[in-house]
């Protein structure tokens, strides 16, 4: 009888453990275990990287951040935030990620982490028609317009001094409307933006020069905090999405054009 009751209580223990074990297979077949949450911010205030559309925040990076999260295997959630915020949020360590067309610098990188370089930017300049400008050098003893705190101000204080007077020192959009009603000679800012303006201002009469001798090419980055845990998973993602086809996908849905993947691939290395 003794003989029996141990076999019936080992039958019972294998059953408990057998029935254990598969509990646990079935919570992660089942894809119960809860993803990490990270908080992406960006700056809504650049068509077409991100801007809002009737509340809505849209863009290329906006896009870009879904699917680099969706990859990368995180939730998250996207909050438009002011220009210096962004910085401060991911320096505080109240925000995991930011990307808002965030030029990679050697002042950037000693606060914070970036990825590789995820577009290539070029600085130009917008004039008049009639204007004399055709050069970089030609601005020199002009009033210029530039967005304030942009590397389009750095770029101009790189070739007309720091503390140039004739340098003008805007908000975003104001630049233009600088130069239009004739407070200023020459707007300098971002390439894109600057094609994007003259496309849709086809009555203003004023054109784009683009002189890489004067500026020489700029590269965007998502950026993380310092140390950061999320930029590893990040950089894989956009390696993936560079050979998958996504980001091309994404930058003609923007751009209109087709991306130079060799130039953007060669910069991860």
């Amino acid at each position: 009888m003794k003989k029996l009751v141990i076999v019936i209580s080992l039958l019972s223990m294998m059953v408990l453990l057998l029935t254990g074990c598969g509990g646990s297979d079935s919570v992660k077949s089942s894809g119960e275990a809860k993803k990490q949450k990270i908080t992406i911010i960006t700056y809504a205030n650049w068509n077409p990287f991100e801007y809002l559309d009737k509340g809505e925040l849209v863009g290329f990076d906006v896009d870009l951040a879904k699917a680099l999260a969706e990859e990368a295997g995180y939730e998250y959630e996207i909050k438009n935030v002011g220009w210096d915020a962004m910085f401060a949020e991911l320096k505080n360590k109240t925000a995991d990620v930011g990307i808002s067309g965030i030029t990679i610098t050697d002042e950037r990188k000693q606060t914070y982490d970036f990825s590789h370089p995820y577009f290539v930017s070029r600085q130009s300049i917008v004039v008049k028609q009639d204007s004399s400008v055709q050069t970089g050098e030609d601005l020199k003893e002009k009033i210029v317009a530039v967005q304030s705190g942009s590397t389009g101000q750095e770029a101009v204080e790189k070739l007309m001094g720091k503390n140039n007077e004739k340098i003008k020192k805007e908000k975003s959009g104001l630049t233009y409307m600088d130069m239009i009603h004739g407070d200023a000679d020459a707007v300098v800012g971002d390439d894109t933006s600057n094609k994007a303006f003259v496309s849709s201002n086809s009555n203003e009469k004023v054109r784009i020069i683009q002189d890489e001798k004067t500026f020489s090419p700029e590269y965007f980055g998502i950026m993380y905090q310092k140390d950061s845990a999320v930029k590893a998973a990040f950089d894989k993602a956009l390696h993936t999405l560079y050979e998958n086809g996504k980001y091309a996908e994404l930058y003609k849905k923007w751009f209109k054009v087709e991306p130079n993947m060799e130039e953007l691939k060669a910069q991860e290395k």
